[in-house]
């Protein structure tokens, strides 16, 4: 399979696959006479599971490691449950971070009137927008 059919069937891009390899989340591939990229099955699975593990928010350089474990005949699965605890907490505090920006922005929003005048700051609709409570 070329890489155009590769692409199409994982839903990537070309430059991606082309990107991968230059960083060594997927093997050089066999080429043919001309030069075309020639993939098989490893490297569908392979890239597969590099998009699966990008949806889960890991990182290229996490997957990377992933990968390299795998490699090496080790088990990656306790990496992940680590990175996946880290990434689950980060995530929490991100959420909490979002409640609050929201909360700040339908404060902004309940302001009755027009607009106040700007002179002299940057805008006064956020300079001088009342700190919300953290829930946290």
């Amino acid at each position: 399979m070329r890489i155009g059919e590769l692409a199409a069937q994982i839903g990537v891009n070309p430059k991606t696959i082309r990107y991968y390899e230059s960083i060594g989340l997927l093997p050089d591939p066999a080429r043919t006479g001309a030069g075309y990229r020639l993939y098989g099955a490893g490297d569908i699975d392979r890239l597969a599971f590099i998009r699966r593990a990008q949806r889960l928010d890991l990182s290229l350089d996490e997957i990377g490691e992933i990968l390299a474990l795998r490699e090496r005949g080790e088990r990656p699965c306790g990496y992940v449950l680590d990175i996946a605890h880290t990434r689950l907490d980060e995530l929490d505090r991100r959420i909490t971070e979002m409640q609050h920006a929201r909360e700040e922005l339908h404060a902004l929003l309940q302001r009755p009137g027009d607009p106040p005048n700007d002179d002299g700051c940057y805008c006064q609709l956020i300079q001088h927008q009342p700190e919300i409570a953290s829930s946290s």
